[in-house]
């Protein structure tokens, strides 16, 4: 039986309101975010997830009114293939579809079909990730993917020449997608495991995190713990508005950050040990 989602939209919201119910909509089930253009938020979630009581407080809370409908999974499917097109950081990476003819002039190629999983490159945090990794030395380092989606960034970082590369989420569909992601672009040194969660000992050079604010800060310390002296640590899934309270809370550990880059009010955060 094939999977149906449900998909909640708002228009016109300002940066405060799309970090907030990027913050809180989880609490209902969701955990896909899209910005569709520059005035279209999106949220979705699997119906068997949803809390529609939750949401519905969260909309009277917040005062927010959205337009609601469900997508099958064949539906989605299709819709992803019409409007899909290659990603491009010029002479850098291209990310396409197994559909689409090969990307010409570019070093790394990626094949991803994202299916409901977040990470196909065409949202601003997914790009800003990608290009500050291209920055970095990944050549013979453990990485921690945390919250892989489709494993778009788990690839790049093996493509990058990393030894390992430890990818977690904890969302089956989203692990069922990586692996086939990962298939796809014939890695070797991806393990991928379903879980929201990492053994605390375990330790690596270069971490990766484009989740959400809520998440991050969450977790903060667990990611602290596992970086390896002078490890750097990635951030993404932010706005603009969330620099601020991102910087302050790692600043005692880790400092300042190294490297700071944003694309259509959100920004991607490295931080070194």
């Amino acid at each position: 039986m094939n999977r149906q989602f449900f998909e909640i939209s708002f228009r016109g919201l300002t940066p405060d309101q799309i970090d907030l119910l990027s913050g809180i909509l989880p609490q209902a089930g969701f955990d896909g975010f899209e910005e569709k253009d520059t005035d279209l938020f999106s949220a979705f979630a699997d119906t068997a997830n949803l809390d529609k009581e939750k949401l519905d407080e969260i909309l009277r809370l917040t005062g927010l009114v959205g337009e609601t409908h469900f997508i099958n999974e064949k539906n989605w499917n299709e819709e992803w293939e019409q409007s899909f097109e290659p990603v491009i950081i010029p002479t850098k990476v291209g990310v396409r579809a197994f559909f689409h003819a090969p990307v010409k002039d570019v070093k790394h190629e990626i094949v991803i079909t994202p299916k409901m999983s977040f990470g196909t490159g065409h949202h601003a945090t997914t790009y800003l990730m990608m290009e500050q990794m291209l920055d970095l030395d990944f050549r013979e380092k453990n990485v921690l993917d945390f919250g892989t989606g489709t494993g778009i960034l788990a690839i790049l970082a093996e493509q990058l020449g990393a030894r390992s590369v430890f990818a977690i989420d904890n969302d089956e569909w989203s692990v069922t997608n990586a692996l086939e992601n990962i298939g796809m672009n014939k890695c070797s040194k991806i393990q991928i495991s379903l879980n929201n969660s990492w053994e605390r000992d375990k330790k690596f050079d270069i971490i990766l995190a484009n989740i959400n604010k809520g998440v991050i800060l969450e977790n903060r310390e667990h990611l602290v713990r596992s970086m390896v002296k002078e490890g750097l640590l990635i951030l993404s899934g932010l706005l603009v508005s969330d620099q601020q309270e991102i910087e302050a809370a790692f600043e005692s550990p880790l400092g300042k950050p190294l490297f700071t880059s944003e694309k259509n009010n959100w920004i991607s955060l490295t931080f070194r040990n």
